[in-house]
């Protein structure tokens, strides 16, 4: 196949799916995933697609929202991690909520191990991985069934929450900026997350690198009401994430790194003291509903919780916590 040809078959997938991972870009094409990258690279620069770590997806951040198959094989690995990361904020006993997301999925996985523990959630695909869970207790919103995330949105989903108190929420999304926060392609999913943050002490965002600096349409979170976010390590080259991690810490976002010694930004450990030593983990459980009032201009409703300062995590749970202290003015 002709370089012309496997270009124009790789631009028709992503249109139809939008977005497909490289590998099977490649199987598709019949050729290795070297030359489909080169390919994507050479079709990004013509403003056709917008590359993605292990993948590529339609141009622009404000394009339709892609369906669960395509963003299951997008950044894996990191997804993984930064699941293995975030269930060490889950305690023994809590109640939580878990928002829809290929990566609260990967959460869900690893919370089946926690007793004591209830899960509200809107997703099907994070019941499911806790279905058998014989110590934790999963607890569904109503609401009409979005087929293309395996997600309970709509009025009736909103309304299941209403009156709801639980410690922490772990939410994922299409993108998340300083500037904006968290935010989704679709009105329903993002209405559904709103109420899911209104009913959490705390939140917690997970999301890959490959999502910091995209903005999306709607907002969810604003950045004022994140307490903390889980991701992983972005590539050296990568500056406009690394750029957006020092923006969310700037703006009081704690910042844990699932992965790596080092964010390419200064970024020191704050699992370790002054000797090196490991620290031992300290756990500070907010009172469920517990709040504080909106900084003016923070966009996010009179009802949205801002959350006091979360505890860092420490480095024997796998990962680090970024010490990206505000830079000074």
């Amino acid at each position: 196949m002709f370089a012309a040809e496997r270009r124009q078959l790789i631009l028709e997938m992503v249109r139809a799916n939008g977005a497909v991972s490289l590998r099977e870009l490649a199987r598709v094409v019949q050729t290795s995933e070297v030359t489909v990258r080169r390919d994507v690279r050479a079709l990004e620069a013509e403003g056709l697609l917008d590359r993605r770590h292990g993948g590529a997806v339609l141009p622009g951040g404000f394009t339709r929202e892609s369906g669960f198959p395509q963003k299951s094989h997008l950044a894996t690995a990191e997804k993984t991690a930064i699941a293995d990361l975030a269930a060490g904020f889950v305690e023994e006993g809590e109640a939580i909520v878990v928002g829809a997301g290929t990566t609260t999925q990967e959460l869900a996985r690893r919370l089946a191990r926690v007793p004591g523990l209830t899960v509200v959630t809107n997703s099907l695909l994070v019941a499911q991985a806790l279905a058998h869970a014989n110590r934790v207790e999963v607890v569904m919103t109503g609401g009409t069934l979005r087929g293309s995330n395996y997600a309970l949105v709509g009025s009736g989903a909103e309304q299941s929450l209403q009156g709801l108190r639980v410690s922490r929420a772990f939410l994922s999304g299409s993108g998340l900026t300083a500037e904006r926060g968290l935010s989704t392609s679709n009105m329903l999913s993002a209405s559904v997350d709103r109420a899911l943050v209104q009913a959490a002490g705390e939140v917690v965002v997970l999301a890959d690198h490959t999502k910091l600096g995209s903005d999306t349409m709607f907002q969810t979170v604003p950045t004022d009401v994140i307490t903390r976010l889980v991701t992983d390590e972005p590539p050296g080259h990568d500056d406009r994430a690394a750029t957006e991690l020092q923006a969310l810490a700037d703006q009081g976002v704690q910042i844990a790194v699932a992965g790596g010694a080092g964010a390419g930004h200064g970024a020191g450990q704050q699992g370790l003291d002054s000797a090196g030593e490991r620290r031992g983990p300290r756990r500070d459980v907010p009172l469920p509903g517990q709040r504080r009032s909106h900084a003016p201009g923070g966009g996010g409703g009179g009802g949205a919780p801002q959350l006091r300062p979360a505890t860092p995590l420490s480095e024997a749970q796998g990962g680090r916590v970024a010490d990206l202290a505000p830079r000074r003015r």
